[in-house]
């Protein structure tokens, strides 16, 4: 097993986590089965963090702050940890999403990033079998942190009601995504539809896509191909992007009738688990 003094705590986020875990965890004098035991987990997954072979989780980490009196430290670094498990292509879009005052986004295939359980967005990542599908899933977690803000982004979602019926995880998966899906229908920052299969041909029968609008920097529109994702501010695509959806909010259904096909689909679909 490496040596966690021949990591670099300067050559990513990931080794300056573990390099300051075993730093606290040495000043206080503790073995790994010591900080394990503390934390209710084993002195396996602390070394296996320190070393840099393992991604913390947020959960792992506010447990590290209570056992070795850190005041955050760690709470703290978890953000960069996870930003940076993140494909590369992919963190610039997260950052612009991280600062977004308003978004809109219409799927075709699968549940906006933001709005998925974990249960679902394991399922979806594991298609692209990552060496770390795990870190994945916890990145795209910690990615939903800014619905939580006092002052969240106004998010408008336009879902095609194929992503509803698509069985991806399973029953239960499915279940439970829906039930989320209705669940942040009522909050008053956020706006789900569903454009049904009825309406036929659509404004965005190219694909997905999503807008992003800032305080003070240019709106931006962002697609994703098969293997990477593209931001533009040109305001051509700008204002093309903001007709097709405003095309696509008047063909889909209601938020109130949107939610109650969520919630039908739930129940003929995928059970009742009353």
């Amino acid at each position: 097993m490496a040596n966690i003094q021949s990591l670099d705590p300067n050559a990513s986020p990931l080794s300056y986590y573990g390099w300051e875990l075993r730093r606290h965890r040495e000043a206080l004098g503790l073995k790994q089965g010591q900080l394990g035991s503390l934390m209710y987990c084993t002195g396996s997954l602390i070394g296996q963090i320190e070393t840099t072979k393992k991604v913390p989780t947020r959960d792992f980490s506010e447990r590290a702050d209570v056992a070795l009196k850190t005041d955050g430290t760690f709470s703290r670094l978890i953000g960069l940890v996870l930003h940076s498990q993140l494909p590369s292509w992919f963190q610039p879009y997260a950052q612009m999403e991280a600062c977004a005052e308003y978004i809109s986004t219409y799927q075709a295939q699968v549940v906006y990033g933001l709005l998925q359980t974990p249960e679902y967005a394991r399922a979806v990542l594991a298609t692209g079998r990552p060496a770390d599908l795990e870190a994945l899933v916890s990145a795209r977690m910690e990615r939903q942190r800014i619905l939580e803000r006092e002052k969240p982004p106004l998010a408008c979602v336009v879902l095609d009601e194929a992503v509803l019926r698509r069985p991806i995880g399973g029953r239960d998966v499915m279940r439970g995504q829906l039930q989320r899906l209705l669940d942040a229908s009522d909050h008053r920052w956020m706006q789900i539809q569903v454009l049904p299969f009825g309406v036929g041909e659509h404004a965005s029968l190219d694909g997905s896509f999503t807008s992003m609008r800032f305080e003070d920097d240019p709106d931006i529109v962002y697609t994703e191909d098969i293997v990477s994702g593209h931001a533009t501010a040109s305001p051509d695509t700008v204002r093309e992007a903001a007709l097709r959806y405003a095309n696509l909010q008047a063909a889909a259904l209601s938020v109130e009738d949107s939610a109650a096909l969520i919630d039908r689909v739930m129940k003929e679909c995928y059970g009742d688990p009353s």
